[in-house]
């Protein structure tokens, strides 16, 4: 396994680390998102997390490139703030289309040179699902038909069984979200794309668990791990 640190958007205002970790194995290309709002610290603590225990050697990538960007919206995250504009609405919405934010496009970009099979986009929302279908704590949300939806199916059933407390289990959610990375990956890069949310109510150390605990049936699915 290679782990090799580079920097997005560099000499920009934008700058941010992202991390590409190569398995020994040749094997599909997973894209892993987090930040883009920069207020959902648990998400970005979980992607953090994963990129250094691959740097440490704590978790081994046996197949494929993972490709992990932490921190997306560095400047929200310093403003504790969602940001603005809100830069999930920014992607590219066509396939001639570009996106209208400078950071949104170098996301994109990197994801073009590297045309991930999977795209993770990790998040944190108000509310639990379990309580109420009108909020997305809780949730793995993908587009209208993604073949990403058994896997979802799977991974929402391996969470449950081991969360006690019914109020916190998963749901899926299907639905285009125009402007998001998520649709964006799906409709531009025929990217099985997924958003993670986890309820902001929730304590940090069990949303970063979930998080966590998550991106690991992802990985091990797609063939990773």
């Amino acid at each position: 396994m290679l782990v090799t640190k580079h920097t997005l958007a560099a000499s920009s205002a934008h700058a941010t680390p992202y991390y590409l970790i190569r398995g020994t194995k040749p094997g599909p290309v997973i894209m892993i998102t987090s930040g883009v709002h920069g207020n959902e610290t648990a998400s970005m603590a979980a992607a953090q997390k994963l990129a250094n225990d691959c740097m440490a050697g704590r978790r081994h990538v046996v197949r494929g490139l993972l490709i992990i960007i932490p921190r997306v919206n560095q400047k929200a995250h310093r403003n504790k703030s969602r940001g603005k504009p809100d830069l999930n609405r920014t992607f590219p919405r066509h396939i001639s289309g570009k996106a209208k934010h400078p950071l949104a496009s170098a996301v994109f970009r990197l994801a073009r040179q590297y045309g991930p099979a999977w795209w993770l986009d990790l998040h944190e929302a108000n509310g639990l699902s379990q309580r109420s279908s009108q909020v997305l704590g809780q949730t793995l949300i993908t587009n209208p038909g993604s073949k990403a939806v058994p896997v979802c199916k799977r991974i929402i059933g391996r969470m449950n069984r081991s969360i006690p407390i019914r109020d916190r289990h998963f749901n899926l959610k299907q639905h285009e979200l125009p402007g998001s990375a998520r649709t964006a990956a799906a409709r531009l890069l025929q990217a099985r794309s997924v958003t993670v949310e986890t309820c902001w109510s929730l304590n940090r150390s069990d949303r970063i668990k979930y998080q966590t605990e998550i991106v690991n049936y992802f990985l091990r699915e797609a063939g990773l791990l």
